[in-house]
């Protein structure tokens, strides 16, 4: 009973490691990539100091591993089955959890008042490439893109998205997508295309759940 018990316990120093959104903010960045402890502090929204107290949590659960680089320590993800964690933790909490509903939908508040804005499915998706009808956007920084992403896409970052119209094709549907569901940056390439009068929609995962599905990656 006594290992039994320490096993459960031990088992609950993931559970307590995920259990803070922060660090959730950190995973979310890490699943795109490798990146130095300076970038995911940016990223999340902290100082390098918070970042890192959490990354240490995160490290003692075994979630992420580190390495130096001259003065920087460069963070990664120890097992890419982690991105399949936080989907099952986000679609549990979506499924059972009013709040969740309630704050994904004013998250994404102007998607669909005429469903006009409403997301591409990973089915529809794979299907429009097979067939050629759509273009990738990829509005991730280029330090993401570099690490990995969908087949032909292209990178252009939301801040440069009004500066470079020219890189997008006219004959096609374009997809965007970012980080994952509830990335905002793809939501916003997508308004401001249709403002321009371009078809685009935006992919309603991001390239960590692609590559978690197995799917095809550059």
């Amino acid at each position: 009973m006594t290992i039994r018990q320490d096993l459960l316990d031990t088992l609950a120093q993931v559970g307590k490691a995920l259990g803070n959104g922060h660090r959730l903010a950190l995973l979310e960045r890490l699943a795109q990539g490798e990146a130095a402890v300076e970038t995911l502090a940016e990223t999340a929204g902290l100082t390098v100091g918070n970042a890192s107290a959490h990354l240490q949590h995160l490290r003692r659960a075994g979630l992420v591993t580190a390495r130096r680089a001259g003065k920087q320590m460069i963070y990664r993800l120890t097992d890419q089955r982690t991105v399949t964690l936080l989907s099952l933790m986000r679609d549990v909490a979506e499924t059972n959890l009013a709040e969740m509903e309630r704050l994904v939908s004013r998250l994404f508040a102007d998607d669909n008042p005429d469903g006009a804005l409403e997301a591409i499915s990973r089915g529809e998706l794979l299907s429009g490439l097979r067939h050629g009808s759509v273009a990738l956007l990829d509005v991730r920084p280029e330090d993401e893109f570099e690490s990995g992403h969908l087949p032909d896409a292209i990178n252009i970052p939301l801040e440069q998205l009004e500066a470079m119209l020219d890189e997008l094709p006219k004959d096609r549907e374009i997809v965007a997508y970012c980080r994952g569901p509830y990335c905002v940056l793809s939501h916003e390439a997508v308004k401001k295309l249709r403002a321009l009068g371009y078809q685009v929609r935006r992919f309603d995962e991001g390239f960590p759940e692609w590559k978690a599905a197995g799917l095809p990656v550059q």
